[in-house]
């Protein structure tokens, strides 16, 4: 299990780091201190991955579409 600081990580690293621990929760072969930390670790990246896919979408929501559809620039978001 990498133990690269979670707030550090991308999206893509998070959820390949919480695959492993779905993985390995999931195997059985894990003791019951290890598979505590592991699912903690799980809520964690978790947390962390919806964050990241709130953030993008609320970029993409701030684009702009002219009247024809077509992308024509953004707005401000608060907070972004």
């Amino acid at each position: 299990m990498s133990e690269t600081p979670i707030d550090e990580m991308s999206f893509e690293e998070a959820m390949a780091a919480l695959e492993q621990v779905v993985a390995q929760l999931e195997s059985g072969d894990v003791p019951l201190d290890r598979s505590i930390a592991l699912y903690e670790r799980g809520a964690a990246l978790k947390a962390h991955c919806q964050a990241k896919l709130n953030a993008a979408e609320e970029k993409i929501a701030a684009i702009t579409l002219d009247g024809s559809g077509q992308p024509s620039g953004t707005k401000a978001v608060e907070g972004l």
